[in-house]
C-alpha cells in the first residue's frame, strides 16, 4: 500500500485529491484549519522540526503533492515576508525531507511565473518573470524544492483554479448574479479556466509516473474572465442577468496579474496520453455535480 503525504489537504485543490486518491494508496492530509477533512493535525510546512516529526510519526511516506500555499495573491502584497515563508520555506523544507527518503514530489505552482507579455502558450522552458509577490514567492518556492531535491521533484503549474469546496470565480459569479442585474467582468486577462475535478487526477499521474521537471497542468483552451463568467451564467441556467466587458485599469487591485498566461501542456498530455478536458466541458461537468 502507499502512503502520499497531501499537505494544503483542507483546500480547493487539496480536498480533491485526498477523496481522488489512487486504488492502491492511502492519502495522508496535513493543513492548519481546525476543520480540515484530515488525518493529522496542522502544522507549520516551514518549520524543520515539525515536519521531522510528521515524517517519523504518519510516514513513512512513498512520495508527496505539496498543495498548501499563501494564495491571496493581493494579501501577498503586503505580507511578502509570510508568503515567502509558506511557498518558498515550505518548500524547501517538505523537499529535503523528500530528497533524505529518495520519494518523489510534486509541487504545485502557478502562471503567475510569468508577465504575461507573450502572444502563445507558456512553454515549461520559457523565461519567468512574476509581476506580484505571490508570484515571486511561487516562483522561489519552484527554485528552493528543485535545489534541494533535483531528481525529484515534479513542478505543476496550474491556474484559474475551481473546485467543489472553497472560494472560487465560478461561484462568486453566481452570488453576484443573485444580487445584481448588472456585472462587470475583466475582459483583457486571458488564461485557461481549470477545474480542480480534472486537476488532482492528473497530479496522482504525475506523482506516479511523471519523471522529474516542470509541466503545466490546465483545461484546454483559453478564455477571459468575462468569458468565464458568461460561460457559468449560462451553463448554470442563470437568465436576466448583463455581463459587460471590462479593463483590467477600471478594476485595478493590488497585485498585478498577467494578462496573458495560457499554459501549452503538451508535456503533461504526452505523459497522459490526453488533455483536460477543454475548459468549458469541465466546467459544465462542475456544474452539473454541483447540482446534483
Amino acid at each position: 500500500m502507499k502512503r502520499v503525504l497531501v499537505t494544503g489537504a483542507s483546500g480547493m485543490l487539496g480536498s480533491e485529491l485526498m477523496l481522488r486518491a489512487p486504488s492502491g494508496t492511502t492519502a495522508i492530509g496535513t493543513d492548519l484549519r481546525a476543520d480540515a477533512p484530515v488525518d493529522v493535525p496542522g502544522i507549520d510546512l516551514a518549520d524543520e522540526s515539525g515536519v521531522a516529526a510528521l515524517f517519523a510519526s504518519r510516514g513513512p511516506f512513498t512520495g508527496v503533492i505539496h498543495g498548501a500555499a499563501f494564495t491571496a495573491v493581493d494579501l501577498a502584497e503586503e505580507k511578502e515576508s509570510e508568503a515567502r515563508r509558506a511557498n518558498e520555506d515550505a518548500a524547501r523544507v517538505i523537499a529535503t525531507h523528500c530528497a533524505r527518503l529518495s520519494i518523489p514530489l510534486v509541487v504545485v505552482s502557478t502562471d503567475f511565473v510569468f508577465d504575461g507579455a507573450g502572444t502563445r502558450p507558456y512553454r515549461e522552458d520559457d523565461a519567468t518573470r512574476p509581476l506580484s509577490a505571490y508570484g515571486r514567492t511561487k516562483l522561489a518556492g519552484e527554485k528552493a524544492a528543485v535545489a534541494a531535491h533535483p531528481n525529484g521533484t515534479r513542478i505543476v503549474r496550474t491556474q484559474w483554479l475551481y473546485g467543489p469546496r472553497g472560494k472560487h470565480f465560478p461561484g462568486t459569479i453566481l452570488k453576484l448574479a443573485s444580487e445584481r442585474s448588472e456585472l462587470k467582468v475583466v475582459h483583457d486577462q486571458v488564461g485557461a479556466p481549470t477545474s480542480t475535478l480534472e486537476l488532482a487526477p492528473a497530479l496522482w499521474d504525475v506523482l506516479a509516473r511523471g519523471e522529474a521537471g516542470i509541466y503545466h497542468a490546465a483545461c484546454a483552451g483559453q478564455a477571459s474572465w468575462y468569458e468565464f463568467a458568461r460561460a457559468t451564467l449560462e451553463l448554470s441556467g442563470v437568465k436576466g442577468v448583463t455581463v459587460l466587458p471590462c479593463s483590467t485599469a477600471e478594476f485595478p487591485r493590488p497585485a498585478v496579474r498577467p494578462r496573458y498566461s495560457v499554459l501549452d501542456c503538451s508535456r503533461l498530455a504526452a505523459l497522459r496520453g490526453r488533455t483536460l478536458a477543454p475548459w468549458r466541458a469541465a466546467l459544465a461537468q462542475f456544474i452539473e455535480s454541483q447540482n446534483s
